[in-house]
């Protein structure tokens, strides 16, 4: 039985990308979690749920793969419009473009017209990165650098739980960093804002770059979803227009101990904070 206990709550639409199913470090047992506990009239998969890159090395594919697939297309069956667009490594899907698989719209990308009127780019953001575009093979060995920096950040998390120390992110950190990460992420971003205004949209939403966000760039609302890698985060908009970033990790650890303290209370017992 699931210990994560919270009512449904409904939203507009709901922005999910970047999950790199086939992976040990797709954190799917958070998404799925995630995904029992909310609803939307719209649900779009904004590149990478699936990681052929690495199929393509070694298959791994757990039942939470297989579980997070159904619950995908079990909120299709019941209504909710899922939009899957896909990105550089589950490219393979693009074949498929302007296809239906079941209920689900595969588009290269796609206009989402907010509750606000204003009309939003959809895409995954990987044909505006020059390394993907120009130079496939430094982008695959960026991956494998990607992938040693996860092993390194997970060692040094163990390490910090057994102080009880947050959680630390290192490709984050290097992001943040480092002088070149900084303005590659300047790049992108300027990139597809500059893509959004060229169609007459007055706001983009991407992924692509594992890095959440929500702010005006000029004139345009660029927003990116983030990852489901290490933010676990999902951009979400509510009826009135509004957009918001949902960091699921914390949000969770938080809901799972308010449940541990509510069975507490149930059984006559308290449970200390921790």
């Amino acid at each position: 039985m699931n210990a994560l206990t919270r009512p449904t709550t409904r939203y507009r639409a709901i922005f999910i990308s970047d999950v790199h199913m086939g992976t040990k470090r797709a954190q799917t047992r958070y998404l799925l979690d995630f995904l029992r506990v909310t609803e939307s009239d719209w649900l779009y998969i904004v590149g990478d749920l699936v990681d052929n890159w690495a199929l393509e090395k070694a298959w791994f594919w757990d039942q939470l793969h297989n579980d997070l697939i159904q619950k995908i297309l079990r909120k299709a069956r019941k209504g909710t419009k899922v939009i899957y667009i896909p990105g550089n490594h589950d490219d393979k899907f693009r074949d498929f473009k302007n296809l239906r698989m079941g209920r689900v719209a595969v588009l290269e990308d796609a206009i989402h017209h907010a509750a606000n009127g204003k009309r939003y780019l959809v895409l995954h953001g990987d044909k505006y990165d020059g390394v993907v575009r120009y130079a496939p093979w430094l982008a695959r060995l960026g991956d494998r650098a990607y992938e040693l920096s996860m092993m390194i950040n997970g060692a040094v998390n163990r390490g910090r739980r057994l102080f009880r120390l947050p959680y630390w992110s290192l490709s984050a950190y290097l992001k943040n960093k480092v002088k070149k990460a900084v303005e590659f992420i300047s790049h992108f971003e300027d990139a597809v804002v500059r893509e959004a205004r060229q169609r007459g949209a007055q706001g983009v939403i991407c992924g692509h770059i594992h890095t959440p966000d929500n702010r005006m760039i000029d004139d345009i609302h660029y927003l990116n979803d983030g990852d489901w890698v290490e933010s676990c985060t999902a951009l979400i908009e509510h009826y009135d227009g509004r957009f918001e970033i949902i960091e699921w990790a914390k949000l969770r650890d938080t809901l799972l101990l308010e449940n541990a303290h509510a069975d507490s209370h149930r059984n006559g017992r308290l449970v200390p904070a921790s």
